[in-house]
């Protein structure tokens, strides 16, 4: 749909909804959700995109504790007339979770203004031209987030709903621009690398990728594949937004921020105004942001990976995306997570869980060759492909407890 058609469409689906309501959003087509969110948008109500691969759906239900159900599926409700718009920047439109790649999500409060600042801030040019693939779920705030930018930059919007490299790579013979996770970015680069045709069709100029490090191996691929395309990195969270971004070499602060011991603080009008508990808003977000960081003297940053991302071995504390970031210089790795397998003796080993086929004594080869010994994994787990959330991103949390438990990936 283009953009006056996703208007018009809006606007029917606003007239049915009572003005400033707490509304749940569920159903199969990626394209009626997004319209019925538009919609909820101008009727001032804020929406919850429910996804359904939650496998704790009633719990977040439970917190949102939305006035309307609606099912993009059923048939259309009573025209109940609701003038539109309603509301201004600080009405509260969207209710998203925090990914849940390391526990429960929570369901957030977030208002119009803090979006159309967080657009600003990103300072990636796109125009009515620009055909904007979004290869992911919108119940995932980095894909909603991408989708609503285009929107407001006049771009057409291709939703893909569920994840496909090989659909991706079709997508984007006509797509101009893609936001995705480093994850989604190295598989469809292996579907360009291995299908000359669909590289040589590939249409993209602009690759956005949040979610996670896009480390310095993946950002040569991306050039050698497509040298033209260009690529902007962000950092952020569901709560906090947009922190920093990389338009080259720099990961540059976009609000104030603050290192202290190691740990990165956040002070913006880009946050949520706050989180859901059984219906009850709880006002404020986190100065944390849970992450460790160095700001270097020119005001870059370096985020370091999760504080909660570090393994204790007995004999040293082993930072797990350090480590990750060395096996993903081998060819053959398209995502890597390490974590924790409990041990009686040394409390934990360093596991190695890797997706795709990069041989296991390469892997070991580099391991010896960029780590220290304590930061080399004793075991190493060969999966087809990782537990992820519905972003894309590694489930981290599902990994350590399957690790833990030895239940299988």
């Amino acid at each position: 749909m283009t953009c006056p058609e996703l208007a018009a469409a809006a606007r029917r689906v606003a007239r049915r909804l009572p003005a400033g309501a707490r509304v749940a959003i569920s159903g199969t087509d990626e394209t009626a959700r997004l319209v019925h969110f538009l919609g909820a948008d101008l009727a001032g109500c804020a929406s919850l995109l429910v996804d359904p691969s939650w496998p704790d759906v009633e719990v977040v239900l439970e917190d949102a504790r939305p006035d309307v159900l609606l099912d993009v599926d059923a048939p259309p409700g009573e025209d109940l007339g609701t003038e539109v718009p309603v509301g201004d920047e600080s009405t509260w439109f969207s209710l998203p979770t925090t990914s849940g790649s390391t526990g429960r999500p929570t369901v957030l409060v977030r208002s119009r203004g803090s979006w159309l600042r967080s657009f600003a801030a990103l300072g990636v040019p796109l125009d009515a031209r620009d055909r904007v693939l979004i290869p992911g779920p919108l119940s995932s705030s980095l894909f909603l987030f991408g989708a609503l930018h285009a929107l407001h930059t006049g771009a057409d919007v291709v939703l893909l709903g569920r994840w496909s490299a090989q659909r991706a790579a079709e997508a984007a013979r006509e797509a101009t621009a893609v936001h995705m996770v480093p994850a989604q970015l190295s598989a469809l680069l292996a579907v360009l690398e291995h299908d000359p045709l669909l590289r040589a069709d590939c249409a993209l100029r602009l690759v956005v990728c949040g979610g996670a490090k896009v480390d310095p191996v993946l950002r040569e691929r991306l050039a050698a594949v497509l040298p033209d395309c260009r690529l902007v990195e962000y950092y952020g969270s569901a709560e906090h937004s947009l922190i920093a971004v990389r338009h080259d070499a720099r990961l540059l602060p976009v609000v104030d921020v603050e290192v202290t011991d190691g740990r990165l603080l956040v002070r913006s009008d880009l946050t949520c105004d706050g989180r859901l508990q059984r219906g009850e808003f709880v006002p404020g977000a986190p100065e944390e942001t849970g992450d460790r960081a160095v700001q270097h003297p020119d005001g870059s940053l370096e985020v370091l990976g999760r504080e909660g991302a570090v393994i204790d071995t007995g004999a040293r504390l082993v930072a797990a995306e350090t480590v990750e970031s060395v096996l993903r210089e081998v060819d053959g790795v398209l995502d890597v997570v390490v974590a924790a397998t409990p041990h009686p003796r040394f409390g934990s080993l360093v596991t190695a869980v890797v997706e795709g086929d990069a041989p296991l004594p390469e892997l070991r080869a580099r391991a010896r060759e960029r780590l220290h010994p304590a930061e080399r994994p004793h075991r190493w787990l060969v999966v087809d492909v990782l537990p992820r959330t519905s972003s894309g991103k590694s489930a981290r949390a599902v990994i350590a407890d399957r690790l833990s438990s030895g239940d299988p990936l």
